[in-house]
């Protein structure tokens, strides 16, 4: 089964959502994590899963302002979110009204 599609990558998943929508750094991600869900992921639990995603071939790494690393999606990346969101709605798909909206 894909990394991503199951329940030990279901932060792989939140990340590549996250950077479906906007390239980010990993303290953007974490940051961005910590908002959403209370708690914030420690580098060294990010970083293993931006890797692991890099060596993968999901994202991408693009450099921004000074040393400052931000990732985005690649094309293989988009492909394997939208089989990971699709997974993600066939796992949940009867709590769905519990999520206020329809996979």
């Amino acid at each position: 089964m894909r990394e991503c599609c199951d329940m030990r990558g279901f932060l792989s998943f939140i990340v590549l959502r996250l950077i479906s929508k906007k390239s980010m750094s990993g303290h953007e991600l974490s940051q961005e994590i910590k908002k959403r869900k209370g708690s914030k992921p420690s580098p060294g639990t990010i970083y293993p899963v931006l890797k692991a995603l890099s060596e993968n071939g999901f994202i991408e790494e693009i450099k921004d302002k000074g040393k400052i690393k931000k990732y985005r999606l690649t094309k293989k990346g988009k492909k394997e979110l939208e089989i990971a969101t699709v997974k993600f709605c066939q796992i949940f798909y009867d709590m769905k009204d519990e999520f206020g909206r329809r996979c």
